[in-house]
């Protein structure tokens, strides 16, 4: 799609009376919501190449949302080439946009009579339900982000110079190069008491693919699946391309509230993160976990427990997996290098009982053959050599300062408003409302107009109505970002109040 158009000449055009359907009900963002709108608007012709769009401010206060929902909208048309932004002049509908969604089938069926052009139920529910697909900025309190390590990189570039012209014939192997799969059952055993073999380890794409192995597996279309609730969306869509009845059970201070197992249904798996839950940051307590193996045991339901950040652990000593306690073999064990070296390594693994081994392996080359080398053999090293538990103290140290840093900061200037909770463990904590606001979402949205970017828990909510939490992130939070961000966040209260959304 061409990026050079023929500007019209900047006066009203069909644009300025443009009014998108958006419904703050739906569990779609608003921001989603708008952008489709939009999108539906050029296929069908009512927005033409070369249209000026209304400018931010404008468009936020014609079509009553958030200036940076509509900021939202359009940098997801300019990513995806409906829209192009000239500095100085506006944001304008690209040349070649309705055709090209045309011969892409976005644009709707004109003929009366037309057979509507399906997709999965599964997929519709994860499209509609979703988060934004707008890249996220780094700004203060994004969640992600990852503090720069001047000797890790070294160490990696260095190990990387070994095996960057290796020459390999063939694919690897269908669970991952056994050098790696070695060193992290050496690295789990001692630092999470994970009983294994390295012939049960997957390595694969992240913590995200293990999931998605692990749900294919141990779960067919229409089978219940118990969930935390709050929920890791992710976990939530990947369960819901797979068919699964999702059920939600609540989570307190102790984690999930196994007691209120026996009014339910025994579900085909649990989806849990006991030593961190995400998002609230409770920790399944001992008799819960207990509670909850003697449970999948007796029922002979499957758990999958992802233990997405067990390297940072600040306080006290860590409970021990689930699975090092498993004694019937029901859980299956998930982890992650994403946070604690590159995201963009896209290595995590997925460990199994050993008699679900050949099943693992039957599916994996119909998904992916097989996981890449390259990156396998790098950390491998970085493993076996001895690298990793320096590089984790330097960065929980880096880490538990950020954290400290950012609660001081909020307890200092926000105690008003929000009720700080400590994490002991991970690289994000829970901010709840003191009750002088009702609508995380509405806060969230205030406050990315500033520039800082707070998660609304409620977003995550599965069957709970909770509207009052709130989600930051300080992983690779400067000193700087923490002063600013907590500055502008105080402004928002002050300037704005919040009440609860109708949902």
């Amino acid at each position: 799609m061409a990026d050079n158009i023929s500007l019209k000449r900047r006066r009203e055009g069909p644009s300025a009376s443009f009014r998108p359907n958006v419904d703050p009900s739906s569990p779609a963002s608003l921001a989603r919501q708008l952008y489709l709108a939009l999108r539906e608007a050029i296929a069908d012709g009512r927005l033409d190449a070369g249209e000026r769009l209304p400018s931010t401010r404008l468009a936020a206060g014609e079509w009553r949302l958030a200036r940076g929902t509509v900021a939202e909208a359009y940098d997801i048309l300019i990513a995806e080439g409906y829209a192009v932004a000239r500095q100085g002049s506006g944001t304008y509908i690209a040349s070649g946009a309705q055709e090209g969604l045309s011969k892409a089938g976005a644009a709707r069926q004109s003929e009366p009579g037309s057979p509507r052009r399906a997709i999965s139920v599964a997929v519709t529910r994860v499209m509609t339900t979703g988060p934004s697909l707008a890249r996220q900025k780094p700004l203060p309190f994004v969640t992600g982000r990852i503090g720069h390590d001047e000797r890790t990189a070294g160490l990696l570039n260095r190990i990387a110079g070994r095996h960057i012209n290796y020459a390999f014939d063939g694919y690897g192997d269908i669970q991952g190069e056994p050098a790696l799969r070695a060193a992290i059952v050496a690295h789990l055993a001692v630092s999470r008491g994970v009983r294994c073999a390295a012939e049960q380890v997957f390595i694969t794409a992240g913590t995200q693919q293990a999931l998605d192995l692990a749900f294919r597996v141990l779960a067919s279309p229409g089978d219940s699946v118990i969930v935390e609730d709050p929920c890791y969306p992710p976990a939530r869509q990947c369960l819901a391309l797979n068919g699964a009845e999702i059920v939600g059970l609540p989570v307190d201070h102790q984690g999930l509230m196994t007691e209120k197992l026996s009014a339910l249904p025994p579900p085909a798996l649990f989806y849990v993160t006991p030593s961190n839950q995400y998002p609230v940051g409770a920790v399944l307590s001992l008799p819960r976990r207990l509670e909850l193996l003697a449970y999948a045991r007796e029922h002979g339901s499957w758990i999958v427990e992802d233990d997405y950040d067990s390297e940072f652990r600040y306080d006290g000593h860590p409970i021990a997996s689930l699975q090092g306690l498993d004694q019937a073999n029901r859980v299956l064990y998930t982890g992650t290098f994403s946070k604690a070296l590159l995201p963009s390594l896209r290595l995590g693994y997925l460990i199994v009982p050993p008699d679900l081994v050949p099943a693992f392996r039957a599916i994996r080359p119909a998904l992916d053959v097989c996981p890449p080398t390259f990156q396998q053999r790098v950390v491998a090293d970085f493993l076996v050599e001895g690298y990793f538990p320096a590089h984790l103290r330097r960065l929980r140290d880096r880490l538990r300062a950020s954290r400290d840093l950012l609660a001081g900061l909020l307890r200092e200037r926000l105690a008003d408003h929000l009720c700080v909770v400590l994490p002991e463990q991970g690289i994000t904590l829970t901010a709840k409302s003191t009750g002088t606001w009702t609508s995380d979402m509405a806060v969230s949205r205030a406050a990315l107009e500033k520039g800082v970017v707070v998660m609304p828990l409620s977003r995550m909510n599965v069957a709970t109505s909770d509207t009052s939490r709130l989600l930051l992130g300080f992983s690779g939070l400067s000193e700087q970002e923490a002063d600013t961000g907590t500055r502008l966040l105080a402004e928002v209260f002050r300037e704005r109040a919040f009440a609860a959304e109708r949902r």
